[in-house]
């Protein structure tokens, strides 16, 4: 399996401003531990690399949804890779090479997108409409920003079916990268019951990144496409733009040198830190939570990643969130509550539409005043499936705010 697992030295601490160079085959390891008194891994902005965060941190006492009290710090991250180069993505032809393309994660294993893989998927996923190439070989690809459009979405376009999709920064946001608020514990507190349901983001990545929860394959694979991620486990779509769905060692990593331990490489919203994946005997005796997590003297609690293949960074959550944070976790960027009140549960909304809570709560954000045209066309839908699957509204309840 080709991946890119590339540490440089510790000594090399310039490379957070650059110094050391960047690109996609190389992580950035720095050791920059805190910890508090009581040996908790500290959240401190110091760890993310140069250019990860835009514009000012701002730290405040804080109120957490399970009612403990804390700081909190709400920062805008970067949303584009602060120390490597996003992609390649889908191959080329059906004799492409693994080291020039990406690759492909299913819950079950972790894939490298090479030209023989896509010629083979028929076999592969055993359906015989599989056929991605054409007579002389060349894959199809989404290389025009149309062709992404039509096909990056849960309605993918019948003609751009059995495509391998992938996107390009350009094509997204008018080419500015996708940046997002987070609010996020800096003294995290372990919650009394597991947040099984959740379904926002999982946390954000030391590079700037949205460490997204799970990629909707069954939708994927049902359009007979491949949404094809790049060696560090990240793509492109037309609403967050560019995120990730797997850890593969990528980007900045913190490393403080403990024996049966892997580097930090993002927090999760809860505060909590996000190791890399343990394998071998280092994971049999880590004794992971049902959340991936364990607490040892060193860092105090801290989670590991699963292993790329699981397409789910996390399980699940043990933290308790901050206060701004809906019951599906996204971040509300002070846009507050919905018109209306309480926040709706848009889980069974967005199963019916095929997309992510994730996913289906942008669209809902970047719509001014509620507006399901808008919100419909960023998601790829049109506008009376969006209506017929939204929860119904109280009696008396309109989709715009007053006026008054």
């Amino acid at each position: 399996m080709k991946l890119r697992h590339f540490a440089l030295a510790v000594t090399c601490v310039a490379i957070l401003a650059g110094g050391c160079g960047s690109s996609s085959t190389s992580s950035t390891t720095t050791s920059t531990a805190a910890t508090t008194t009581d040996g908790q891994h500290k959240f401190e902005i110091d760890h993310f690399a140069e250019g990860a965060i835009t514009g000012d941190v701002v730290t405040a006492d804080c109120t957490l949804n399970g009612g403990s009290a804390s700081t909190c710090a709400t920062f805008t991250i970067a949303g584009t890779p602060a120390t490597y180069s996003a992609g390649p993505f889908c191959p080329d032809t059906i004799t492409t090479a693994a080291d020039q393309a990406g690759i492909w994660f299913d819950g079950n294993g972790t894939y490298d997108l090479t030209g023989s893989f896509i010629k083979n998927l028929s076999t592969f996923y055993n359906d015989s409409e599989w056929h991605m190439y054409d007579d002389l070989g060349k894959v199809n690809v989404t290389d025009t920003q149309e062709a992404f459009l039509g096909a990056a979405r849960p309605d993918v376009e019948p003609r751009y079916q059995n495509y391998c999709v992938e996107g390009r920064a350009e094509w997204v946001n008018n080419g500015e990268p996708i940046t997002k608020t987070v609010v996020i514990p800096t003294k995290p507190v372990l919650s009394s019951k597991t947040s099984v349901a959740y379904r926002g983001d999982w946390g954000i990545t030391l590079d700037g990144i949205v460490i997204a929860n799970s990629a909707p394959v069954s939708a994927i694979l049902g359009a007979h496409t491949i949404a094809s991620f790049d060696d560090c486990g990240g793509h492109f779509n037309n609403v967050e733009g560019y995120h990730m769905h797997g850890v593969t060692s990528c980007g900045t990593l913190d490393d403080d040198h403990l024996p049966n331990e892997t580097a930090v490489f993002g927090f999760a919203m809860d505060g909590f830190p996000i190791h890399l994946p343990l394998t071998g005997d280092d994971l049999a005796a880590a004794n992971l939570d049902e959340c991936g997590g364990h607490s040892t003297p060193e860092l105090g609690y801290h989670y590991h990643a699963n292993d790329a293949s699981k397409n789910s960074v996390l399980t699940c959550l043990k933290g308790e969130l901050a206060a701004t944070t809906t019951v599906e976790g996204e971040p509300r960027n002070g846009q507050g509550p919905p018109a209306g009140g309480a926040t709706p549960d848009l889980t069974e909304s967005a199963a019916a539409l095929g997309v992510t809570v994730h996913e289906l709560e942008d669209a809902l954000g970047q719509a001014p005043n509620g507006d399901f045209t808008t919100a419909a066309n960023i998601l790829g839908i049109s506008v009376a499936n969006l209506e017929a699957a939204m929860p119904k509204r109280p009696d008396g309840a309109t989709r715009t705010p007053p006026t008054n």
